[in-house]
C-alpha cells in the first residue's frame, strides 16, 4: 500500500506532466497558426531539394533537349530515347538550440528559451508539411540531446517538448563543439538552423566561431538566428543592482542610478553584439536577429523574401 507521501508525489508528477503537455499543445497550435498565416508556400520556395534524380527513359519527341538522349538505350533499340529526371525534394532540417543558462532569462512574459522554441516550432511545422525530416540538437557547453531527423507530426510535439522542458546538465555555451558534432553526425547536406543568444563562454572567441560556421556552411545550408532580450542591451534606472551571469555565476554590483554606468553597460553590449554579428556575417552563413518580447515574424518573413530574390 502506498504512503500518503508517495500518493502526493504521484499526484504532483501527474499534474506536472499535464501542465507540460498543455503548454506543448498550446505552442503547437500557435506555431501551426503562424505557419498558416505567414509562411504558407514561402518555406518550399526558399529551401530546395538536393538536386535531380533519374526517373525513367521515354521516346524522344522533337523539341526535347538532345543532351538528354540516352545513347545506350537508343543504340540497343534503334529508336531515340531521352532520360527524364525528377527533383529530389525531400530535405533534412536540423534545429540546433542553445539551452544554456542564459536562455532562461526574459524581461517580458516569455523567456528567450520560449522564443527559441516558438521559432524552432514554426520551422519544424513548415518542414513537416513539406514532408521533410526534422532533427534536434540541444546544447550547452556540451551536446545535451540529439534526436535524429524524422518525419511526422508527432516529431514536432517531441521537438517542442524537449526544447521547452529538457533539463541540461551544463550551464555554459560551446557553439564550436556543437557545430563539430553536427558535422560528424550529418552525412548528407541539410538545412541547419542555429538558434542561440551567441553569448560565448569558456574562452571561445568570435573569430573561432566564424571559422567553425564557415566550415559547416560549406557542407550544409546554415541559418544563424540570434535571440536576445532588450534588458541585456540596456539597464533601467533602479538604483543599486546586483547582476549575476547565469552561465559563469559571476556577480557584479552596479549603481544604475548613474548615467555613466548605464552608458558603459549599453556600449559594452553594443560592442559585443557588433563583434559577434560581424563574425557571423563574415563566415558566409545567413543571419537573423530576434528580440524577445516583440513581434519576430516580420524579420523571418523578410528573410524569406530576400532569400527568394537571391535565388
Amino acid at each position: 500500500m502506498k504512503s500518503k507521501r508517495q500518493l502526493r508525489e504521484e499526484e504532483e508528477n501527474e499534474a506536472r506532466v499535464a501542465e507540460i503537455m498543455g503548454r506543448v499543445r498550446r505552442m503547437d497550435i500557435r506555431t501551426s497558426r503562424l505557419v498558416d498565416d505567414h509562411l504558407s508556400g514561402s518555406y518550399a520556395s526558399v529551401f530546395k531539394g538536393r538536386g535531380m534524380d533519374f526517373d525513367r527513359v521515354r521516346n524522344y519527341v522533337p523539341g526535347d533537349d538532345v543532351r538528354m538522349i540516352d545513347w545506350n538505350v537508343t543504340a540497343r533499340t534503334g529508336d531515340p530515347f531521352i532520360k527524364t529526371f525528377t527533383e529530389e525534394r525531400e530535405l533534412t532540417i536540423l534545429l540546433m538550440i542553445d539551452v544554456s543558462a542564459s536562455s532562461d532569462f526574459g524581461s517580458s512574459e516569455a523567456s528567450k528559451r520560449e522564443l527559441q522554441t516558438e521559432i524552432a516550432g514554426v520551422m519544424a511545422a513548415s518542414a513537416i508539411r513539406n514532408r521533410d525530416k526534422v532533427g534536434l540538437v540541444l546544447f550547452t557547453d556540451e551536446v545535451e540531446l540529439y534526436i535524429p531527423p524524422l518525419k511526422g507530426r508527432s516529431n514536432i510535439l517531441r521537438v517542442i517538448r524537449e526544447a521547452l522542458f529538457f533539463q541540461p546538465a551544463g550551464r555554459g555555451t560551446n557553439l564550436n563543439g556543437a557545430l563539430d558534432f553536427v558535422n560528424r553526425v550529418l552525412r548528407r547536406r541539410a538545412v541547419v538552423f542555429l538558434i542561440s543568444d551567441f553569448r560565448l563562454t569558456g574562452g571561445q572567441t568570435p573569430a573561432e566561431l566564424q571559422h567553425k560556421l564557415g566550415v559547416t556552411g560549406r557542407h550544409h545550408d546554415v541559418i544563424a538566428m540570434s535571440v536576445n532580450d532588450p534588458r541585456e542591451q540596456e539597464l533601467p534606472d533602479v538604483g543599486v543592482l546586483r547582476i549575476e551571469d547565469a552561465e559563469t555565476g559571476e556577480v557584479v554590483e552596479l549603481d544604475t542610478g548613474k548615467a555613466k554606468v548605464r552608458d558603459a553597460y549599453r556600449q559594452q553590449a553594443v560592442n559585443r553584439r557588433e563583434t559577434m554579428t560581424s563574425a557571423i556575417r563574415r563566415s558566409g552563413v545567413d543571419y537573423l536577429e530576434f528580440s524577445n518580447g516583440g513581434d519576430w515574424m516580420p524579420a523571418l518573413m523578410n528573410f524569406f523574401r530576400n532569400r527568394r530574390h537571391r535565388a
